[in-house]
């Protein structure tokens, strides 16, 4: 279990650090991680310290460096961000915020952010009465992590329904009756979001949907990536490290354990 824990928070942050490397190179935040907030100042500047910060606490985390409390702190950066950043963004200033794809950038981050909560949930327990307030306070959010994960990927499965025809695009074209994959993987996300949600078979529904994850790597987004590696500012590029980190996500829910006082999961 140790070295599945392990294995699971180093692809995580190798899927995270993949995705805003691309900020640093071009100087602009993805709309993962925050919106695009009209005459937001200083952008370029915003996005290298995101960016740096983000890669060192990665660093820090895959190697154990304070991992659970790393991993805390980026959590709630990445919450914060998106609470006042995205969230508020959509809410009331986006003019297409009825759309659902609109929602898109958020339900990304809001993954990458429950993922940030289930990676500190799977280091072994550190004492918590020498830690600052604020990392004791983090740390009781852990089990809210996988509950950020799967309202993402429920809502995912929801857009295969909603928008079968822009789903259906993204399947290479030798792959067959490509219509009923559409439907078929929307309803598994949906399936699988809600038995980890409900505890319905956990272990097994995160291991299928930590599979069906990395498939989606292999057989969608690395073709997109080699198709148009650099367009949109390497959009689809960091598309192969968002699922990747969204794989890494689901598998560390199938194998991790948290301690039981702090009000975790199995």
């Amino acid at each position: 279990m140790a070295n599945i824990g392990k294995t699971g928070r180093v692809a995580y942050c190798i899927g995270l650090s993949g995705m805003v490397l691309p900020q640093i190179f071009y100087g602009k935040i993805s709309g993962s991680f925050l919106a695009n907030w009209p005459g937001l100042p200083w952008v370029p500047v915003w996005a290298y310290l995101f960016g740096i910060f983000t890669i060192i606490a990665c660093i820090a985390v895959a190697f154990d460096i304070k991992g659970r409390s790393t991993a805390l702190v980026l959590g709630g950066l990445l919450l914060t961000m998106l609470v006042f950043g995205s969230l508020s963004f959509e809410l009331f200033i986006d003019p297409d915020r009825n759309h659902l794809f609109a929602w898109g950038g958020l339900l990304t981050g809001l993954a990458i952010t429950g993922g940030a909560f289930v990676v500190a949930g799977s280091f072994t327990d550190e004492a918590t009465d020498k830690k600052p307030a604020f990392i004791r306070w983090l740390g009781k959010l852990i089990p809210l992590g996988p509950l950020f994960f799967c309202t993402t990927i429920i809502t995912y499965g929801c857009f295969h329904f909603a928008y079968p025809k822009q789903v259906f695009t993204l399947f290479p074209g030798w792959v067959p009756y490509r219509m009923f994959w559409t439907y078929f993987f929307g309803v598994a996300l949906v399936i699988d979001g809600l038995a980890i949600v409900f505890s319905i078979k956990r272990r097994l529904a995160a291991i299928l949907l930590g599979a069906m994850l990395l498939m989606f790597l292999i057989i969608i987004h690395i073709p997109l990536a080699i198709a148009d590696p650099l367009g949109a500012n390497a959009f689809q590029l960091t598309r192969i490290f968002g699922a990747l980190a969204f794989s890494a996500t689901a598998f560390l829910i199938a194998f991790k354990t948290i301690p039981k006082r702090q009000g975790a999961f199995r």
